[in-house]
């Protein structure tokens, strides 16, 4: 007897066996549908529903001779049922259970996924409020820019992270469609009404227009969704991969005790979650292209797009869940240290304060540039001399001739910098 539909775990949704239970419920909702509409008896739908099932090694094996999946898959039904399956399959084409089992096999894919991404976000976000004060130095092109907090780092990330959650229910919406049509979506051999019927209890709506199959801009679409989200997790981990450098070292990758990092260098601690992370996301990228390939089909239909959808959306959904899995581990059991961004946030000798200088010499009335090129003459002597910035600042006699030291020494301070880090939590929803 038939199971009726229920979500499976990631790694078995796009099995043959799921594959098959969805085509069979799709196949038996229509026939109870027909019923419905007095084209078969009720009692030959209930008996339909007590006895369809299948076999997927017998499929299988009758596909090598058929070379036609659907057609394999009706053989053996028709092996449990017997001669009321002449009913099952009326009027309708291969690809209605196609295309119908595709849009909830997405579904469910789409939905363990927006599971993991919501539990990702949640991790960021205590991750962020532990580290809401945490002072470290903001690097743009790799070098040290000004003063942030590592809290500030992590807020990104939970905002990327609600937008990769946005664009993937979005993207789930948008391929939750199914169709029962016929061979070109005209209705010929069909009442609506079983396309209405079937699509109501697999939880999906009708599709407006089809040809014989769904459109596939939609499903490009979704594994666009899919893409971003691996490049988002590609950002969380290539910041880790630089913050995890020797000569940085302001957080790292947990290292488990018996972990090896080198068969060469016992004293190797390597990112290598992270490292997988930035691999494995280029492959979904490459994926979400060949999705898009799939949008133009000939005329009403073509299988072009056939063959690249079986590898694509498996690899694709199934790669995004192993990767989230390991970026919630790799965040939640990140090693922080607070001494460290100390220590690199003096790294240049407090070249971090020179936007303060400038801002300052521009309120007492000189002009931008001319500002500009007082700070530099002291911001330069220090990055070939190695010393102190304040002491260079402080015996360029054009420049104090605008400024007194007290007010120079005031600015030597990053504490100003968590006065608006509540702000932007609050406007990050980080309460």
């Amino acid at each position: 007897m038939i199971q009726r539909y229920s979500l499976p775990e990631m790694s078995e949704i796009w099995t043959d066996y799921n594959k098959f239970k969805i085509w069979l419920e799709i196949e038996v909702l229509a026939v109870e549908a027909q019923a419905e509409l007095g084209l078969l008896p009720k009692e030959t739908a209930q008996y339909i529903r007590e006895k369809a099932d299948f076999n997927t090694d017998k499929i299988l094996e009758i596909e090598v001779t058929t070379k036609h999946d659907v057609i394999a898959f009706l053989t053996n039904v028709e092996e449990y049922v017997g001669e009321p399956s002449r009913f099952i399959h009326l009027g309708m084409t291969s690809s209605d259970i196609l295309d119908t089992c595709f849009a909830v096999q997405c579904k469910q894919s789409g939905e363990i996924l927006l599971k993991d991404l919501n539990e990702l976000k949640d991790i960021i976000a205590k991750r962020a409020q532990e580290f809401k004060y945490t002072f470290c130095v903001g690097r743009t092109h790799g070098i040290h820019a000004e003063p942030t907090t590592f809290g500030l780092k992590l807020a990104l990330w939970y905002e990327e992270c609600k937008r990769s959650i946005s664009r993937l229910e979005y993207s789930i919406e948008e391929i939750s469609y199914g169709k029962i049509n016929g061979a070109v979506g005209t209705f010929e051999h069909l009442s609506p009404d079983v396309e209405r019927h079937v699509c109501h209890h697999l939880g999906l709506k009708q599709a407006p227009v089809t040809t014989q199959v769904i459109q596939r801009d939609s499903f490009a679409q979704f594994l666009h969704s899919v893409a971003m989200a691996g490049t988002f997790l590609e950002k969380i981990a290539t910041e880790v991969r630089h913050l995890q450098k020797t000569e940085v070292l302001e957080a790292e990758e947990f290292f488990s005790k018996g972990q090896k990092g080198s068969s060469a260098m016992p004293h190797k601690r390597n990112p290598i979650v992270s490292e997988q992370i930035c691999g494995l996301a280029r492959l979904i990228r490459t994926n979400s292209l060949a999705a898009m390939e799939n949008n133009a089909l000939w005329h009403e239909r073509d299988i072009s797009h056939s063959s690249v959808e079986r590898v694509i959306f498996p690899d694709s959904t199934i790669l995004l869940n192993y990767l989230l899995n390991k970026t919630k581990k790799l965040v939640e059991n990140l090693l922080v240290y607070p001494d460290n961004m100390i220590k690199n946030l003096n790294l240049t000798n407090g070249l971090i304060y020179s936007q303060k200088v400038l801002l300052e010499l521009a309120k007492k009335g000189l002009k931008r540039q001319e500002a500009y090129v007082l700070v530099q003459k002291s911001a330069m002597k220090t990055w070939e001399e190695h010393t102190p910035f304040l002491d260079n600042l402080l015996t360029n006699t054009e420049l104090m001739q605008h400024i007194t030291e007290e007010e120079i020494l005031q600015m030597f301070s990053y504490e100003g910098i968590i006065k608006s880090v509540d702000y932007i939590f609050d406007k990050c929803g980080l309460k």
